[in-house]
Order: C-alpha cells, then sequence, then structure tokens
C-alpha cells in the first residue's frame, strides 16, 4: 500500500535521511581529507534556492565532526544595501568563547588584540590600543584570524562553513581572498554556499569568485535538482512509506527536483489529490497562511529583523508575553521558524523569510523597520554600542523612510565599523550619509560634524580600505569644502593624507608635490601636527625614491617640528629615514645611530609597524654595505623583538632569507623564502622578488618567469629603485639565458629608465648595469659568430655605457658595488674579444672576500672559459672545479650545467659531473665529444659550417637529402641553438669543426 492509499500523515516536513548528492558530498570530503593532511583548500558550494545547500554543508559538517575534524560555522546576513560586517565570521567566533575553547587561552596577546575587534570578550587582560597611524588593521585582524585557524588545526582539522556567501558583506569578502592567498599548510577548509542567480552582472562577489574557483585549491560543487527517483527516495523518507507514483510524477514536475519546494507542496496536501500550488511562493504562502493570526504577525516581525532574540522580539512586538510564546510556539510547530544556536529566531528557510517579507504592504513594511530601529537603540542604551547592531539601526531607519534618523545613525554605524576595521562597510555608511546630507535639515547637527570631516572620514575609510581611486577624490572633494587661508592646518592635515594616497597610487611626482602644497599653507616656523606629519612623510617618500640627499635635508627639517608637537610617531618615521639615507651613501655607523634612535622610540612608543620598518632598513643597510653578520644579527633582534609585539614579521623573515641566498646558504634561505600575500603590498612583491631570484638560481625557469611576471603588474606602480632595480636585473638575466638577447637589454633599459634619475641608490643602479654589461658581452661575442660588425660595435658601447654606471656607483658606493664593478670590468673585456682570467679571478675574490658565494661562482666559471680559449687547460680546470662544486654545494642547478657544459666542451674532468659519451649513430662506437655529436655528425657540422646546403651535404657524404636535414636538426638541438648560421658560429667559436675534414663515406 502507498501513503496515498492509507491517509498517512507525515509527522515532519523534511526528509531524515540525506539523499542524492553522493557525488558532491565525497567531493567535499575529498577536500576535507586533503586539509586533514596539511592541504588546506575551499570548496564553494553553488545552486539555487532550496537546492539543498544548507543541507549539503550540514552533512558535511556531521562527517567532519565524524572525523574528529573541528567544526565552526557561520552565515551571512543582508540588509538590503547594507551589510553586517564580519557577520559570519563573528558567528564562528562566538561559538568557540560560548563553549569555553582553550585554545583561545593559548593565543598569543597580539592575536588576541586583533579578534578583540570582534569579539571584545576575546581581548588580553590590560590590553590597550596601539598601532601605527598608516596602519589600517584590518590586516592585523586577518591575520589574527589566520593565527586562530592554524592553531585550531594543530590539534584536529578545521572546517569553517559560511553559508549565503551571496550575502556576504566587503570585510568577509576580502577575509575570503586573504585566505585563499595565505593559506599554505593550515589543516583548514573553508566551504562556503552561494546562490548563482543571485549575482547579477555587477555583483561584487562575482568577479571576486570567478577568481577563486579557478586556483589551484579551490573546488566548486554545483547541486542540481534531484533525479525523479531521488525524490520518491525523499517522500517515502518522510511519509514513512512509498509514495504513490502519480504523486511522485505530480511533485516531480511541480518542483522541477527542487527539495525544498517538493516538501512544501507535501506540506500543502498530502494526499497528492486536488490543486497544488503552481508556484514556490505559493506554496510557501499556504504554509504561512494556515498559522494563527498572532503567529503571522511574529513572523512579519522576524522577517523584517531577519535574526532576533527573545528579550528584542518582545520589545518589538505588540503582543503580550503570553500570546508571543504561543505565537512562536506555533511558528516553531509549523516547522517555519527554528531556534539557532545563539537563542535567536530565524526563519527555517531563506525563502519562507522572503515570502512574508515580500507579502507586507509598504506601510506595514515602514512601521515594522522603525519599531525595530528605536527597538535595537533601546538595546545599545544597556549593552553599550555593537558595530552589528548599528549596522542594523542604520538600515532599519532608512529602510523607514526617517531621513534624520538615517543620517545620524548611518555615521554612527560607520563609526563602529571603523572601531572593528571593517573599512569597506564603513566607506559605504559614510557616503550614504553624504547622499543624505542635502536631504534634511540641519545635518551638521545630525552628523556631528561638518560636510568636510565627513568627506575626508569617507575618503580615510576607502584609503584603508584599498579603493585609492575613490578615496583621492573625496579628499579632494573634503578640501573643496575649506578655506586653505582661513584653516591651513586643516588643509594641510588633508594634504598629507592625499599625498599619501597619491604615493600609493604611484603617482610619485603628484604626491610629493602635494605634500610640498600642504608645506607651503604654514608659516615656516610652526610646530603643529600636521607640519611634523608632512615633513616627515616627505623624507620618507624622497627615502623610498633612492633620493637620498634629499631625504636627509627632509629629515632633518622634520626632527625637530615632530619632537616640539610631541608626535613621536613622526619623529621615528624622519629618524628612519635619516639614517638609512645616511647609510646609504656611505655613513654606515652614522647612519646607524639614527636608525636605532628610531627603534627605541618605536620601541618606547609601541609603534609595531615603525619598529619593524626601522630594524629592516638597519638589517638590510648594512648587509648591502658588505657587513652581512651584523646585518643577520640584526634581523634576529627584530624578530625577537618585533615578535612580542606583532605575530608576523614578514619583511623580516624575507630579509633574513636574502641574506641566507646572498651568503650562500640558500638552504636557511628557503625555510625563510615565505609567500606573502597580494593583499600586504609591498611585502608581496618582496617575497615575489626573493622568491624569483630562488629559482632563477636554481634553474627553475619556468617557476621564476611566473613569478617575475607577477612581480611586474604589482610593481607597475611603483616609484622604488629596491624593487624597481633587483626585477629589472632579475629579469634581464632571465631573458639573457633563454638567449632572448634583445628582451634583455629591454628589461635593463627599463629598470634604468625608472631608477636612474636622480637616484643615489647605488647599489641597486650598480647591479642592473652590470647585468647590462654582460648581455652586452653575450651581444658582441654572438656578432663576432655571426660576422655583423655593426651589431658588435653597438653592444660594445652599449658595454662601455654600462661599466661607466657602474664606476660612477663604485664611486659613491662601497665594497658590494665594487665587486659589482670588477665584474662589469671583466665582462667588458669577454665582449670585446679580450678574455682575461685574472680580471674575473679577480672578481670572484671580490665576492668571496664579501661572503658572497653565487656570483663569486659565476665569475670562476667566466675565468674557466678564459683560460679555455686562452689554452690554459690546468687554469681552466682549477676554476672551474671551484665555481662547480660551489654550485653543487648551493644547488644552483643553472651554474652547475653551464660549468659541466663547459667541462665537456673543454675535456675537462669535474669530481662529480655526469660522465659525457655518444654512441655514433650509424656505426655504434663510443666517442667523446662536448656536444655528444656523433662522428657522422661531426661530419655534417663541418660542412654546416662551410655553408653547404642539405642537398650539397647529401651529395658530399652520399646520403639522401632528407637524411641530411635530420642530422642538421639533431646538431641544432644538441648545440642549442636556433639557426645553422648560429650552429656555424658555435662550431667555429668552440673549435667543434676543428681538424675535422668532411670526407664521403667510401
Amino acid at each position: 500500500m502507498t501513503s496515498s492509499d492509507t491517509g498517512t500523515v507525515a509527522t515532519r516536513v523534511t526528509s531524515s535521511r540525506f539523499i542524492g548528492r553522493t557525488r558532491e558530498l565525497a567531493e567535499l570530503e575529498a577536500a576535507l581529507h586533503d586539509a586533514s593532511s596539511g592541504r588546506p583548500s575551499l570548496a564553494f558550494i553553488a545552486g539555487e534556492s532550496g537546492v539543498g545547500k544548507t543541507r549539503l554543508l550540514k552533512e558535511l559538517e556531521r562527517h567532519a565532526l565524524a572525523e574528529g575534524a573541528r567544526v565552526i560555522s557561520g552565515d551571512c546576513v543582508a540588509l538590503g544595501d547594507d551589510e553586517l560586517p564580519y557577520a559570519p565570521i563573528v558567528a564562528a567566533l562566538r561559538s568557540l568563547t560560548r563553549d569555553g575553547d582553550p585554545v583561545l587561552d593559548e593565543l598569543g596577546p597580539a592575536t588576541r588584540a586583533g579578534l578583540a575587534s570582534l569579539l571584545p570578550e576575546l581581548a588580553p587582560a590590560g590590553a590597550q590600543a596601539s598601532g601605527d597611524g598608516d596602519d589600517p588593521a584590518q590586516g592585523r585582524v586577518f591575520e589574527a584570524l589566520l593565527t586562530l585557524l592554524d592553531r585550531l588545526g594543530r590539534d584536529e582539522p578545521v572546517l569553517l562553513a559560511i553559508e549565503d556567501l551571496h550575502w556576504a558583506d566587503s570585510s568577509t569578502r576580502a577575509l575570503l581572498v586573504f585566505l585563499a592567498r595565505s593559506l599554505r599548510a593550515e589543516r583548514v577548509l573553508v566551504a562556503a554556499s552561494y546562490r548563482p542567480d543571485e549575482l547579477h552582472r555587477r555583483h561584487p562577489l562575482r568577479s571576486l569568485l570567478a577568481e577563486l574557483e579557478r586556483a589551484p585549491r579551490a573546488r566548486r560543487v554545483e547541486l542540481v535538482p534531484l533525479s525523479r527517483e531521488e525524490l520518491a527516495e525523499q517522500l517515502a523518507d518522510i511519509l514513512g512509506a512509498p509514495a504513490d507514483e502519480a504523486l511522485v510524477t505530480r511533485l516531480h514536475a511541480r518542483s522541477e527536483g527542487n527539495p525544498f519546494f517538493t516538501e512544501e507542496l507535501l506540506a500543502a496536501g498530502l494526499d497528492g489529490r486536488g490543486e497544488l500550488p503552481s508556484t514556490m511562493r505559493d506554496a510557501l504562502m499556504v504554509r504561512i497562511e494556515s498559522l494563527p493570526r498572532d503567529a503571522q504577525e511574529v513572523l512579519r516581525v522576524i522577517a523584517i529583523a531577519r535574526r532576533v532574540d527573545h528579550s528584542l522580539l518582545a520589545d518589538a512586538s505588540p503582543l503580550d508575553a503570553a500570546a508571543l510564546r504561543d505565537a512562536l510556539r506555533e511558528a516553531v510547530a509549523g516547522h517555519v521558524i527554528v531556534v539557532d544556536p545563539d537563542g535567536r529566531y530565524v526563519f527555517r528557510h531563506a525563502l519562507l523569510r522572503e515570502v512574508v517579507h515580500d507579502d507586507l504592504l509598504p506601510g506595514e513594511h515602514a512601521e515594522l523597520h522603525l519599531t525595530l530601529a528605536r527597538a535595537f537603540e533601546r538595546r545599545v542604551e544597556v549593552d553599550g554600542p555593537n558595530a552589528q547592531i548599528m549596522a542594523g539601526i542604520a538600515h532599519h531607519y532608512l529602510a523607514a523612510g526617517d531621513q534624520p534618523a538615517a543620517l545620524a545613525s548611518a555615521v554612527r554605524a560607520a563609526e563602529a565599523s571603523e572601531g572593528v576595521h571593517a573599512f569597506g562597510e564603513a566607506a559605504k555608511l559614510y557616503e550614504r550619509a553624504l547622499e543624505l546630507w542635502p536631504r534634511v535639515n540641519d545635518p551638521e547637527a545630525l552628523a556631528g560634524r561638518d560636510r568636510a570631516s565627513l568627506l575626508a572620514q569617507a575618503a580615510q575609510a576607502h584609503d584603508y580600505d584599498d579603493h585609492d581611486v575613490r578615496g583621492e577624490a573625496l579628499y579632494e572633494a573634503a578640501l573643496q569644502e575649506i578655506d586653505e587661508q582661513a584653516e591651513p592646518h586643516r588643509a594641510a592635515g588633508l594634504l598629507e593624507r592625499l599625498g599619501s594616497i597619491r604615493w600609493k597610487l604611484g603617482l610619485a611626482e603628484s604626491g610629493m608635490a602635494t605634500l610640498e602644497r600642504g608645506l607651503a599653507l604654514l608659516p615656516p616656523d610652526d610646530v603643529s601636527r600636521e607640519r611634523a606629519w608632512l615633513l616627515a612623510r616627505l623624507a620618507s617618500c624622497t627615502m623610498l625614491r633612492g633620493r637620498h640627499r634629499s631625504a636627509i635635508e627632509a629629515a632633518r627639517a622634520a626632527l625637530p617640528v615632530a619632537e616640539a608637537a610631541h608626535e613621536p610617531g613622526a619623529r621615528a618615521r624622519a629618524l628612519n629615514a635619516l639614517g638609512t639615507s645616511l647609510m646609504s651613501l656611505g655613513s654606515v655607523d652614522e647612519g646607524a645611530e639614527h636608525v636605532r634612535k628610531a627603534i627605541t622610540l618605536a620601541l618606547d612608543e609601541e609603534r609595531p609597524q615603525e619598529l619593524e620598518a626601522a630594524f629592516v632598513n638597519l638589517a638590510d643597510n648594512l648587509h648591502q654595505a658588505g657587513r652581512s653578520e651584523q646585518a643577520r644579527e640584526v634581523v634576529r633582534e627584530g624578530l625577537e623583538t618585533v615578535g612580542t609585539r606583532r605575530d608576523r614579521c614578514d619583511w623580516l623573515e624575507l630579509l633574513e632569507a636574502e641574506i641566507a641566498f646572498d651568503t650562500g646558504d640558500w638552504a636557511h634561505a628557503a625555510e625563510h623564502m615565505l609567500e606573502a600575500r597580494p593583499y600586504s603590498g609591498t611585502t608581496f612583491v618582496n617575497s615575489l622578488l626573493r622568491r624569483g631570484e630562488m629559482a632563477l638560481g636554481q634553474g627553475d625557469a619556468d617557476t621564476a618567469a611566473d613569478l617575475l611576471a607577477q612581480a611586474q603588474k604589482a610593481t607597475r606602480y611603483l616609484d622604488e629603485p629596491q624593487f624597481l632595480g633587483v626585477l629589472g636585473a632579475l629579469i634581464a638575466e632571465m631573458r639573457r639565458r633563454a638567449g632572448d638577447l634583445e628582451g634583455g637589454r629591454a628589461a635593463v633599459q627599463a629598470a634604468l629608465d625608472r631608477i636612474e634619475t636622480c637616484t643615489d641608490d647605488v647599489v641597486r643602479l650598480a647591479r642592473v648595469a652590470t647585468i647590462g654589461a654582460i648581455i652586452e658581452a653575450d651581444a658582441a661575442q654572438r656578432a663576432r659568430d655571426l660576422g655583423d660588425a655593426e651589431d658588435e660595435r653597438r653592444a660594445l658601447l652599449e658595454g662601455e655605457f654600462h661599466v661607466a654606471r657602474v664606476q660612477a656607483a663604485a664611486d659613491d658606493g662601497g665594497p658590494v658595488e665594487s665587486a659589482w664593478l670588477r665584474s662589469a670590468e671583466a665582462e667588458q673585456a669577454r665582449g670585446a674579444a679580450r678574455p682575461d682570467p685574472a680580471l674575473h679571478e679577480a672578481a670572484a675574490d671580490t665576492w668571496e672576500e664579501l661572503g658572497r658565494a653565487y656570483p663569486a661562482a659565476i665569475m670562476r666559471y667566466r675565468a674557466a672559459e678564459a683560460h679555455v680559449a686562452g689554452g690554459d687547460r690546468d687554469a681552466a680546470a682549477a676554476q672551474l672545479e671551484r665555481a662547480h662544486a660551489v654550485a653543487a654545494a648551493l644547488g644552483a642547478g643553472w651554474l652547475r650545467a653551464e660549468t659541466e657544459s663547459l667541462a665537456a666542451r673543454a675535456r675537462l674532468a669535474l669530481a662529480d659531473a655526469a660522465p659525457q659519451e655518444a654512441i655514433d649513430a650509424d656505426h655504434g662506437e663510443e666517442v667523446e665529444d662536448p656536444f655528444g655529436l656523433t662522428p657522422r655528425e661531426r661530419q655534417v657540422l663541418a660542412l654546416v659550417a662551410e655553408g653547404r646546403t642539405n642537398r650539397e651535404i647529401g651529395d658530399t657524404l652520399f646520403m639522401a637529402e632528407k637524411t641530411a636535414s635530420v642530422h642538421v636538426s639533431r646538431i641544432l638541438a644538441k648545440l642549442d641553438v636556433r639557426s645553422r648560421t648560429e650552429a656555424a658560429a658555435v662550431a667555429h667559436r668552440l673549435g667543434l669543426d676543428g681538424g675535422l675534414t668532411a670526407q664521403p663515406r667510401a
């Protein structure tokens, strides 16, 4: 018998069994297994409303718990165009605090302080707000959350489940990007659901998902409607017996396999007879209208509030306590609302809420919003402000049409969002207040500030949210509201922020001109916060551009003003700029004293960002001055000192890796070669350069190319030689090794164009120019091989220009610049066909005195080449052996291959080199040859060197023209050249055709 035959009545509307979705669940379980093994990933569950996304997530959570994983979850909440900052993250954290998770007690004070902006109860005892003026602190929140996930995952894998991502606030979206790019080996799976049909063309999540779902560690699980067989299983489980075939057919046709719609249709007519609702909305309204009037009234309040606790609902509802309890029981019993883990009432499904909400009349809608806004206001009076509640109040007043209250509450909500570093939400709220400004009476009183201040606060929120273009426009609009002559200090303060944001946009000249304009508004003897920061920022920007002499002057002007104005942050910044510039110009000890003062000041004032910057600059300049051991000690000191104040010290870690790489400890360098996040700005650029240099040294050309391409994109707006010089040198060397000398030349010239003018950063200039000299030496050598006198002349002339640049840098620089000069001069001699092994050996000695094993080994390899050309095989072997040993010890794959190739060509023995032997393809005899050429191929090469065609080679050697062509192709591949002309040139230069005669076979 079937259910329709017996009149069976369902006691629930949801299937107790998890039906279908076997493949989808298996994919998510695989992602969880990967996370358990230290391969974190993100999973995105896409599907229309009611198709089963929540059920699939819950089943994944159940499986995760059964496997011993930790589950934390939260859902996004939409308030029209408003956003509740970090809504799902706060919910997830609240579950940890609610359960008293002991891991929270193990977190360091910096991590707890970062999390406390979301949940104040996590604040460390006695904690005080601290931070640098330029640090928007959202990064610290993200780092704290990442540290928490990492710590949670040490004991057991972590599933972070986020529902309704299509309603995510901008801070949650930013966090998702951060996690996608930052998770490395943490045992974490982030699983998020969303409705694709909600993502209209301009939805902020649309482009984000397009990027994230293509990531290697991301999975996209798309839910499709249930099949007829699966729907029959669902009905049988709900009814407790197999459903009638006609009912199955009818419900499947009407619901189109949507599980939730099926449940609602079944609830509307269990016997399968009569007219079923034609749409899901109709089915849901049948459910709602079957409830008592009081229950429906309560549902209207909850539909506006979305989720609400009992005390707030009692405050907002017109029902008395008893009637409210009865109404809630009816709604719960009717499977319309449920109680979440925090004791709040929420609709069982979003579609139920949408139906109730959309059925409200305009007057009801406005009245309920106003009622809730006032109820929330009373809650704030008792419990104090909360970013999410304040955002809710602003939303409800706006939806109620109370524009004065909407403006005032938008400003308060924006300030609360800034308090939790949700700057995207704050920016939207400030901009709403600006939109309402002309629509209300006395807006200044409502906002508690004038329009210029409101514009400046909106600009700052956009600035901190990395929406720099919008921030720049708003700062300019704020300036237009101010009379610069009447309020010079106020205008100067805005110009300082505007100059800063223009610097971030890569508009270096415009940014510095803006700072100068701000200074021009203030008297030369002015002592104020604004002037102190303008001068300090000007000094800092000038230093970063490598204009150290000007930076020294600017810093010395800033220091007395900062001290008199009691601005320790500005003073620390100026001291840092002064000391760094002095060290860069050769006054290493004097400059170090100033940077040490900046460190002390940053320590006293608890400014961790300034503190790390000072340690980095001190260590970096010591390293660039050839004092690498001292630099290493400063890095260690910095890691110990800053590490107690910040959870991450990426710049110090990267500098430790850089010093280790330069001084020949590549294994240690690899351990500290962290992968920074794109979110981290110049830290990301630095990470790309360090990793790209390592990959290039190891001979991993593909990885190097990918990393340097990312660095090119990330530096397109930068104006700092410390990045542009290194990037240009690495790209040029990469292209040179690939045989693309024109591409290498272009990279050198591009770098010089961006850093050479007026720069005092001679160490980066010397590096770029030396690579240029090496490329021109290669170009001159190739031109001679090909008999192109004009190209040879051009290469030699360009090489001379580069050596002159390095000479000028060495005149102003220290031992590192001198080592670059020795290398450039040795390469110039090679390019001029005067290879002098003594010059390369001298360059190698200079590098070794600095403890730089890798460039020294390269110079010894070049010295060996020169000895081979001069016929001194013993000297060549000695130099080549030293170069090969260093390459092998470092793991320098490219250099090791080059040394072994030269050994093979010159027939020199190397201790650990692979044996070189070749088999004659025609006769099978073993022969020795530099490139593994068979005797027959060497005969063909001799004819190629004479300029013979394939037909002429075939006639001479009595072989078919096609066979000759095959031999030539093999020769080109073995010689690693692209043309017969290059093959002939290499043969002549290396003597591969020497003593050979292309005798025909008898």
